[in-house]
């Protein structure tokens, strides 16, 4: 049995370590590009307005919604985490596990790697109580690792996200999924923006050329039918 688990480990370990070296190479670039991003963002923004065929009043409308799904993005990112590190060292807690908060602040900062998270940190441990023999902790740990931290994410981030960004849950979560898919971790950014900025352009093409048009009585209609 421990050979298996060995050649398991083993086998995905290359995997993970291809993730963090890009998290860490992502993160790199994403705080190099931050700063540029702070010390010139005024005449980009400039730039972007004036390239952007809409009128002053769109332009506001999109610059807006471009900050608040931004903003919505990362709070709701960082309180994901901060909810799966937390969760992460209660557990270890309860079972007995030394240096708890230095733990639960490494799943903090693995939940922004995609497709691992915080499996990163608990997995392997769960895996060394078992080669101890304490397999009862070890499969605790499993278990409360998959059901619990593992869909906080699932069912947080649309909720936090979505709230601000008024986008339907379904939207922002699958947007985050495709944005992790297309463009690694900033893509936890960059797939709801992208929803977002979509949904908002919609609502201007229905408002300017179809001004008589109301969702409610599409829904109405739809529902007689």
């Amino acid at each position: 049995m421990l050979g298996t688990v060995a050649n398991a480990v083993a086998k995905h370990s290359v995997t993970i370590g291809q993730n963090t070296f890009l998290f860490l190479l992502n993160t790199a670039l994403m705080l190099y590009l931050a700063f540029f991003l702070l010390r010139d963002g005024k005449a980009i923004t400039h730039w972007v307005r004036v390239a952007v065929p809409l009128n002053d009043q769109r332009e506001d409308e999109l610059m807006n919604k471009f900050s608040e799904v931004t903003r919505a993005t990362v709070k709701g990112n960082l309180v994901v985490g901060l909810v799966q590190g937390s969760l992460g060292a209660l557990i270890f807690w309860i079972l007995g596990i030394k240096g708890v908060i230095v733990w639960g602040a490494l799943m903090v900062i693995a939940s922004l790697i995609p497709a691992v998270g915080p499996a990163l940190i608990w997995l392997p441990v769960s895996i060394y109580l078992f080669a101890i023999g304490e397999a009862g902790k070890a499969i605790i740990l499993v278990a409360f690792g998959v059901v619990v931290i593992g869909t906080a994410d699932n069912i947080l981030r649309p909720i936090l996200v979505g709230r601000d960004t008024k986008l339907p849950d379904y939207i922002v979560l699958f947007s985050t999924l495709g944005g992790l898919a297309l463009v690694g971790i900033h893509g936890f950014v960059v797939g709801p923006l992208i929803a977002a900025l979509f949904f908002t352009l919609w609502t201007m093409f229905i408002q300017d050329f179809q001004p008589n048009y109301s969702h409610r009585e599409d829904s109405e209609e739809a529902t007689r039918e």
